[in-house]
C-alpha cells in the first residue's frame, strides 16, 4: 500500500514539487494526499492544484491561540488519512501539543548539516562561520528546533566567492534529491529509530 503524505509548506514549494515528481514516476511508493499552507498566496498551493492534489489554506489569524490553529491542522491531516507529515518550508515551529497529538511521524528538510546552523538563514550562518562544506539534512521532528534524529544528509562544497543565494541554490539541488529518497526509505519500512540514531536497512 502506498504511503499517504501530508505536505506542509509556506512558500515556493520546490521540495513539494520534487516529492510530486518522484511520486508520479514511482520513485517513491507514496502519494501526496493533501498540501496545507498557512500562507494564502503560497506557490506551493498552486503547485498542488496544478497536479490535482487537494490544497488547503488555514489562516493562523483566525485562531485565538496556537493550539487551536494546530488542532485544526491536525484535523485536516487526519481527514485525508495521512501516514506521514512532510514539512517543506513550513515557516512555523510545531508545538509540543502538535507533536503529542499527531498520529503521524513528522519529517523536515533543513539547509545545513545539522546539528550545525539550525533555525533560520542557515546558509548565511554557514558563510559567516567560514565553513568549507555545508549541505542539507532530512530529520524527524521533535520538540526542539531542527534537533530531531537525522535520517539522511548530503554535502556540498562552499566556495570563496559564494553568496547566500549561490550556496542556497547548490544546497537546494541536493534537497530535491534527498527528500524523495528519505520518503522512499520510510515508505519501504527501511527506517528504524533508536533514541537519537536512525538505522537504514
Amino acid at each position: 500500500m502506498r504511503l499517504r503524505l501530508a505536505v506542509l509548506a509556506s512558500g515556493r514549494g520546490t521540495n513539494l514539487q520534487a516529492l510530486i515528481d518522484a511520486s508520479k514516476t514511482g520513485e517513491i511508493p507514496a502519494e501526496i494526499a493533501v498540501v496545507i499552507s498557512d500562507k494564502k498566496e503560497a506557490i506551493a498551493l498552486k503547485r498542488a492544484k496544478d497536479n490535482g492534489i487537494p490544497a488547503v489554506y488555514i489562516d493562523r489569524n483566525n485562531f485565538g491561540c496556537k493550539e487551536l490553529f494546530e488542532s485544526t491542522l491536525l484535523d485536516e491531516i487526519n481527514k485525508y488519512d495521512c501516514d506521514l507529515v512532510c514539512l517543506a518550508g513550513f515557516m512555523r515551529i510545531l508545538s509540543p501539543y502538535f507533536l503529542a497529538n499527531s498520529e503521524q511521524k513528522i519529517i523536515n528538510i533543513h539547509p545545513s548539516l545539522l546539528p550545525a546552523f539550525p533555525g533560520l538563514h542557515a546558509q548565511k550562518q554557514a558563510l559567516e562561520y567560514g565553513v568549507k562544506f555545508s549541505g542539507c539534512t532530512v530529520h524527524f521532528v521533535d520538540k526542539g528546533v531542527d534537533s530531531g534524529p537525522i535520517i539522511l544528509q548530503a554535502v556540498v562544497p562552499v566556495y570563496e566567492n559564494d553568496t547566500e543565494e549561490s550556496l542556497s541554490e547548490r544546497i537546494l539541488r541536493e534537497e530535491h534529491r534527498l527528500y524523495p529518497l528519505a520518503v522512499s526509505l520510510i515508505a519501504q519500512g527501511r527506517v528504524k529509530v533508536e533514541g537519537r540514531k536512525v538505522w537504514i536497512s
